[in-house]
């Protein structure tokens, strides 16, 4: 009767991105905090006040400042914080384009059929 236990997995606590509403755990995501200060970004991921979290993909922080992040915030962002939230989007990478070589789908296509 007494057999083996079976270890739990370890939880991983999930958030959404409010850019583009993707799944992943936490620790993917950088959190974005309504405080007493205003709207800032949360290194520490634990400061006071409502939070919501983005990607680190300028796509997703375009996308959540036209005014889901506002909504996810239940607050209206002011201009220097838009501008501080600019700022940070501004120094992330962007994602590189995949390559596409013209060549390998205009061979498929120019010719003479036999």
């Amino acid at each position: 009767m007494t057999g083996k236990r079976k270890m739990k997995p370890k939880h991983i606590p999930q958030r959404t991105c409010v850019g583009c509403r993707e799944v992943l755990p936490k620790r993917n995501l950088i959190r974005i905090v309504r405080g007493e200060q205003g709207v800032a970004i949360d290194p520490t991921r634990k400061a006071a006040g409502r939070g919501a979290y983005l990607h680190d993909v300028r796509e997703c922080w375009v996308k959540a400042l036209k005014g889901p992040l506002a909504s996810a915030l239940r607050t209206t962002i002011n201009e220097e914080d838009r501008k501080t939230l600019t700022a940070f989007m501004d120094s992330l990478a962007d994602p590189q384009p995949e390559k596409v070589s013209g060549s390998a789908g205009a061979d498929l296509t120019e010719g003479p059929m036999n």
